[in-house]
């Protein structure tokens, strides 16, 4: 029971990767708080996991105030918080740099950069209190590298790199951990939407080409993310801060 007591707080938590690590994490003996602007996707995920552990709360990331309402919340139902996997993010359109609508550029960085800058903000505080604590950020295999036609997005997941290290030198002495995991493509929703924007006639050869560049040969399923989550965020990688865990296949290697 890694996370035995622990209370954790998923953002994005009716999507793919957190329902994942949502699962691992209970398995692992934590409370968990999803948080998602979809409640009838967070209801159904909470009724899926079938856990009198877990609960939901409906809110926006780009939100100061929501955020803090999260905190508040899992304080006020489980004690504390000892966890926050910042996990919500779009991909935006598909689209040349020089077409891409600039307010579909603004609404990314707001919840892909700004989310978890507020996240932070509302977290580190109540970790405090608790005496430490992990913060994970999902970022990407496109935090490492350049993607065409995917530039803001890329933009977004190597911004919070940079936020991440720069709050795991801050926040190391005090005992709060902050790391990313960059994934490469993920058999979930969001890269059946990036398939369709690369060949929108035939998605299915967007996936034959995205494969081919994966040494594994395959998508991750949100559960391969979701264990390298659960030892982020557990007592297991205690001296490991201001890192990027690469879950890709092989891809950059």
């Amino acid at each position: 029971m890694r996370l035995e007591e622990k209370v954790a707080i998923i953002t994005g938590g009716a999507g793919g990767i957190g329902a994942a690590a949502a699962e691992r994490f209970l398995q692992e003996g934590a409370y968990v708080l999803l948080v998602d602007l979809d409640e009838d996707a967070l209801a159904e995920t909470c009724t899926r996991l079938g856990s009198n552990r877990v609960s939901y709360l409906v809110g926006d990331v780009t939100q100061a105030a929501d955020n803090q309402a999260m905190v508040d919340t899992a304080t006020q139902r489980y004690g504390g918080l000892d966890v926050f996997l910042a996990n919500a993010g779009i991909e935006g359109n598909v689209a040349s740099l020089l077409d891409y609508p600039e307010q579909r550029f603004d609404e990314l960085m707001a919840i892909n950069v700004k989310g978890p800058f507020l996240g932070l903000r509302a977290a580190i505080p109540a970790m405090r209190r608790r005496g430490g604590g992990s913060v994970i950020i999902t970022s990407s295999i496109a935090g490492l590298t350049g993607a065409p036609r995917l530039a803001p997005y890329a933009t977004s997941k190597h911004a919070v790199i940079g936020l991440m290290r720069s709050a795991a030198k801050e926040f190391a002495p005090e005992g709060i951990r902050v790391n990313t995991v960059n994934p490469s493509p993920v058999n979930t929703r969001m890269m059946r939407s990036i398939e369709q924007g690369l060949s929108p006639d035939e998605p299915e050869q967007a996936v034959q080409v995205l494969t081919a560049g994966i040494p594994m040969q395959r998508y991750a399923e949100p559960q391969d993310i979701a264990n390298l989550m659960l030892f982020l965020a557990s007592d297991e990688s205690a001296f490991i801060t201001g890192s990027v865990y690469s879950a890709d296949g092989g891809s950059a290697a």
